[in-house]
């Protein structure tokens, strides 16, 4: 006969599951990208986007909140990966370095954006009392790194966020059961049209940023949420396959 012998726990402590408190960190975390991508669109837009930001008046405040907010997405987005990684390792070896590895490259493409931005605020600040004869030409290259940001927009969380949390996450979150199908489905279905939109965006074949890149990013902006809720209050569940080897070794060790 097989037994199992578990450590005991000191007198006055308990036991903590580290599967549950890493869920914890990842819902929490998710929550936090979630948050601070939306307050980083805020402070970016209009600002970036009504008429010449470098040789207007500007609202330099605002937009270097929001380039802030984009710095804490990335370390959000690096701590998911990371926190997340400890768990699916086991079962998914080589997807938890492709999700890790997706999630990074994300935020080399946010990184670009806010050194874009910064070096827009600082042309403006220097130049801002520049004369007519310079205004046209600050006025491109103003132009110039707000494109950059645009398309660091374009290629990261608008497409780069469809392989990684859609695609890779969702079918790891599918296969091994840690939450429910139904939810890792959103991802599934959120992942592949976020890549065709972006896709379709880099092409010229949609406007970017328009009416229908944002429609097919809605499955994956519920999917990140819910899934960021649903860790907080539920945790990771227990997959079917590892509640089978439980019971069978409990069933061993009688």
């Amino acid at each position: 006969m097989t037994t199992i012998e578990s450590s005991p726990v000191p007198h006055g402590q308990t036991s903590t599951n580290p599967t549950r408190r890493a869920a914890t960190i990842v819902g929490w975390l998710f929550v936090v990208t979630y948050v601070t991508s939306i307050a980083a669109k805020i402070g970016f837009y209009p600002p970036l986007f009504d008429g010449n930001y470098v040789t207007g008046p500007g609202q330099d405040s605002r937009v270097l909140w929001g380039a802030f907010f984009e710095a804490v997405l990335i370390v959000a987005n690096i701590g998911t990966a990371t926190a997340m990684y400890t768990v699916i390792k086991q079962r998914h070896p080589n997807l938890a370095i492709s999700f890790v590895t997706a999630r990074v490259m994300e935020s080399v493409f946010i990184g670009v954006g806010i050194l874009a931005v910064l070096t827009l605020v600082t042309l403006r600040q220097d130049y801002a009392a520049a004369g007519e004869q310079s205004a046209a030409g600050l006025a491109a290259v103003g132009d110039a790194f707000v494109a950059l940001q645009q398309w660091t927009f374009n290629l990261g969380p608008a497409f780069v966020v469809g392989v990684g949390n859609g695609c890779i996450l969702g079918w790891i979150m599918y296969r091994s059961g840690l939450v429910p199908r139904r939810l890792a489905i959103l991802g599934l279905i959120g992942g592949p049209l976020i890549i065709a939109s972006g896709s379709a965006a880099v092409l010229g074949l949609i406007e970017p940023g328009g009416a229908a890149q944002n429609l097919s990013a809605t499955p994956e902006f519920f999917w990140e949420l819910i899934l960021g809720i649903y860790l907080i209050v539920k945790g990771f569940q227990t997959p079917p396959s590892a509640s089978s080897e439980q019971d069978a070794v409990k069933d061993a060790s009688r």
